[in-house]
């Protein structure tokens, strides 16, 4: 049995309470979430620690390659670390992280003034898009690929 995952469940196993001990608010439990058969076994454990991160590599390797590619790139790779996160400390340490970090930001998009100087700002992208294509045909014309003398 994992020594970690003692410490952090506690002797029942069950989730631990917060500090103010309110049961609404329960602390994530942290370590393996393997199945109690395969925890009493070590050499079974750390066979199935195994697989779930050759599995999890896979599955970020895959999203790796599809960032530069059309697909959903980190989409996959968060998947690839919610895998490694049913096993590994490090892995659900991460994803909370990002979590955290996801919701500021989507916090921070949600404030008016962001809003309004992200507006703002597309505004005057868009504007400047639109007088740098009407130089340039206004300069060279319109010309369909399938028209080019050469």
């Amino acid at each position: 049995m994992n020594a970690e995952s003692d410490e952090r469940q506690g002797a029942t196993g069950a989730p631990q309470v917060a500090a103010g001990g309110d049961a609404s608010k329960r602390e994530p439990v942290l370590g393996s979430r393997a199945p109690r058969f395969i925890k009493r076994s070590r050499t079974l454990h750390l066979s199935w620690q195994v697989g779930v991160f050759i599995v999890g590599l896979g599955v970020v390797g895959v999203g790796i390659v599809l960032l530069p590619l059309p697909g959903p790139g980190w989409l996959v790779i968060f998947a690839g670390m919610a895998i490694w996160a049913t096993e590994f400390v490090w892995a659900q340490l991460v994803l909370a992280w990002t979590k955290r970090k996801v919701t500021e930001a989507a916090h921070r998009a949600l404030d008016p003034k962001v809003r309004r100087r992200n507006l703002i700002l597309t505004s005057v992208a868009v504007v400047i898009c639109a007088v740098a294509v009407s130089v340039y045909v206004w300069k060279f014309g319109i010309v369909m690929p399938w028209k080019i003398e050469q």
